[in-house]
């Protein structure tokens, strides 16, 4: 009896010395690599500066990039985001102005597209962490717009030096780019969606564009980028979002729930709880949910006829 204690107390320890093992080596590794080559279509890749594409790519950028990179002089040289969750750990953004050594200047068009849909520097390998949303299934005609925006004379993305002090990811985000997360394959020749179809051009912009889904599902940890319907909570909300005050507010239930969800607004109200942020009872919502002023009432009205659409859960938040 004594021998079969000693041999399962070996054992025991064993396994605690190679848990211990595996931890240091997440730790001390940090978020992985992926050695990448561009893929050929990409390599001599310029986009298209005409006008139009500049400021369809300055309106998605609006929405996607400016509030976290947002910095000093009114510029896109990243800073501290406060409002992280705090199991990520503590949380910078990048410079993405054109500065050839502290922002993307040096960055080809191709590179840019790449990382958008990827999550990958193809300069280094390095992959961004989760909190860095990637857009695999968004149109190619969109993703050259918000490059053609990062390029363009817009006070926002011209050169600065300003850096940011280097993220801090904790054991947990480690973990996820070890197990979970890991970068999208990159996808092309996506078209734009039929905008005359109002549930598919509805669904394309909540999900492909704006991926409202990431924080109207349960939680982030378990939103499904490749096929967002899989995610847990799949705009029921409840994701546990943090203001500015460190205070988590869970995000709202957008489905079609007519108790806890948006079942009983009319499209009128939908349009001005999206974009003003009033609510039918006149008050407003919480941040950091944040109106969204630059939707077009067509936008409007398909991302709501495409919410109407979703599979209600009862979810009171």
């Amino acid at each position: 009896m004594k021998k079969v204690f000693r041999i399962i107390l070996i054992l025991l320890g064993l396994l605690v010395l190679l848990l211990i093992g595996a931890v240091s080596y997440i730790h001390f590794s940090g978020i992985p690599h992926y050695p990448t080559t561009l893929p050929k279509e990409l390599v001599e890749k310029r986009v298209s500066l005409d006008s139009a594409s500049i400021a369809r790519g300055e309106k998605i950028a609006s929405m996607l990039c400016v509030q976290c990179h947002m910095g000093t002089d009114n510029r896109l040289v990243g800073k501290l985001i406060p409002d992280m969750p705090v199991e990520f750990g503590k949380v910078s953004s990048y410079n993405i102005t054109q500065d050839k050594e502290k922002g993307i200047g040096n960055w080809s068009d191709g590179e840019l597209i790449y990382f958008l849909k990827t999550g990958i520097r193809t300069q280094d390998g390095s992959f961004a962490p989760p909190y860095m949303p990637k857009y695999c299934r968004m149109a190619d005609q969109d993703i050259e717009s918000i490059v053609a925006w990062l390029r363009s004379n817009n006070r926002n993305v011209q050169p600065s030096k300003e850096e940011q002090p280097a993220n801090q990811p904790n054991l947990l985000v480690k973990f996820l780019c070890r197990t979970m997360i890991k970068p999208l394959p990159y996808q092309s020749g996506i078209p734009f969606p039929d905008t005359m179809n109002a549930v598919a051009y509805g669904k394309y912009l909540a999900n492909d564009v704006y991926g409202c889904f990431g924080c109207h599902s349960a939680d982030f940890k378990t939103v499904n980028d490749l096929e967002p319907e899989k995610s847990p909570g799949y705009y029921g909300g409840g994701n546990p979002l943090i203001n500015m005050e460190g205070q988590v507010v869970p995000s709202q239930n957008i489905t079609p729930d007519p108790e806890s969800g948006i079942g009983k607004l009319t499209e009128e109200e939908f349009a001005r709880l999206l974009t003003s942020g009033i609510r039918p009872d006149k008050t407003t919502f919480r941040y950091p949910m944040i109106p969204h002023a630059n939707l077009n009432e067509r936008e409007v009205k398909a991302i709501f006829a495409f919410l109407k659409t979703v599979p209600p859960i009862k979810n009171a938040y």
